[in-house]
Order: C-alpha cells, then sequence, then structure tokens
C-alpha cells in the first residue's frame, strides 16, 4: 500500500505541471487575493481528484476503451478554451474592474467581473471544483498508465489523498506566485486588462493546441 500511495503522490505532481493546469490555475487566481487563491485551488484539485478517483474505481470494474477515454482530452481542452475565450470578452467588453483603498495602514486592491457597480469575482471555490472535475475526465488515460503500475491493489481513499496532496503541491506553490502578481503587478487597471488578456490568449492557445494534438 506504501508503494502505491507514495506512486499516486508523485503521479500528481507530475498531472499537475501539465500546461492545460497551470493555465486553469492563472485563470482561477489571477486578480485574487491570498486566501480566495488557496481556496480557488484547494476546490479545483479535490474536484479533479474526485473525477479521477470515480474514474479508478469504475475501471477496477469495467474496461474502458482508450478510444472513449481520448475524449476525456477533449473535455478538458474544450474548458480551457472556453475560460479564455470568456476573459477575453470580458476584457474586450470592459467588464473587468479595479479599485483600492487604504485599510489599516495597507492597500488593498479589489478586481470583480461585470457592471461597474457589481461584484462578480468570476470563477469562485464551487465553480472551481466543477471545472476541476471536468478538466479531471481528461486525466483518465493518465491514470490507465499509474494502475497498471499498481496492478493488484486496490484504489481507496488513501490512494486519492495522496493524488490530492501532490496536485496541491504544485498548485499552490503556482498560486502564491499568481498571487505575487496580483500584489505586486495589479495596481492598475490597465496591468489588469494585460493580464487577464495575457492569460485568456494563452488558454486559447494551449487548450487549442490540445484540441489539435
Amino acid at each position: 500500500m506504501e508503494i502505491g500511495v507514495m506512486v499516486i503522490f508523485w503521479y500528481g505532481i507530475l498531472h499537475a505541471f501539465g500546461p492545460d493546469h497551470l493555465t486553469a490555475i492563472a485563470d482561477f487566481s489571477i486578480g485574487r487575493d491570498a486566501k480566495k487563491t488557496f481556496m480557488t485551488v484547494s476546490a479545483f484539485a479535490i474536484g479533479h481528484g474526485l473525477m479521477l478517483f470515480a474514474f479508478a474505481k469504475m475501471l477496477e470494474h469495467v474496461a474502458i476503451p482508450e478510444s472513449i477515454t481520448a475524449y476525456g482530452d477533449i473535455i478538458a481542452s474544450s474548458v480551457i478554451v472556453s475560460i479564455g475565450i470568456y476573459l477575453l470578452y470580458m476584457v474586450a467588453r470592459n467588464k473587468i474592474h479595479l479599485r483600492s483603498h487604504i485599510h489599516d495602514n495597507k492597500r488593498h486592491v479589489h478586481i470583480w467581473f461585470g457592471d461597474e457597480h457589481a461584484h462578480n469575482e468570476g470563477v469562485n471555490d464551487t465553480s472551481a471544483l466543477g471545472i476541476g472535475m471536468l478538466m479531471g475526465i481528461g486525466g483518465v488515460r493518465g491514470m490507465l498508465v499509474t494502475l497498471g503500475m499498481m496492478e493488484g491493489q486496490s484504489i481507496d481513499a488513501t490512494m486519492i489523498l495522496a493524488f490530492i496532496a501532490g496536485v496541491m503541491v504544485v498548485f499552490i506553490a503556482f498560486g502564491w506566485v499568481i498571487w505575487w502578481v496580483n500584489k505586486d503587478i495589479l495596481t492598475n487597471i490597465r496591468n489588469v486588462r494585460r493580464a487577464f488578456a495575457t492569460v485568456g490568449a494563452v488558454s486559447i492557445i494551449v487548450g487549442g493546441n490540445m484540441l489539435l494534438a
């Protein structure tokens, strides 16, 4: 069991380094404070792990052809492209706003989506959980390889917690990088719109390349 847990943990780390996952974390974390960044990346990692766990348990009893699991990559890629299109749309329509104020001698920056007087923050913890689950479908083929390495071992909650832990190591580290960008660079509306346009374009490029691969 210990070997299986370590394999799953390292698989989670390697899995999280995929360009689609890092792109998704950038999409979720851009413009958010440290607490909200941690909550969204955690929700994404949990949703991702739960979906892979569900497929892993299914694969213990049902053989799924690779031609079917390949559709998981299409779904994950489509999610990334859709997020990119959404972000570029919000930038083009001037629906991303910034307001700053001083509180307890510290400067606080608030970034929100929608109308100027609305406060829709875009991706929240619930939607990050759902998107993480959708993108988890794209990891099914990788999970098949990992399961082959652990032949004879049943997948249990301990293993999926190990996978989530491995994913979160990378996601949280990358989330802190994005938070530093939020804190030190996203201090005016021009930089905010440039940053969102950049991550939106990167999302479309990364997701598009995956769809064409």
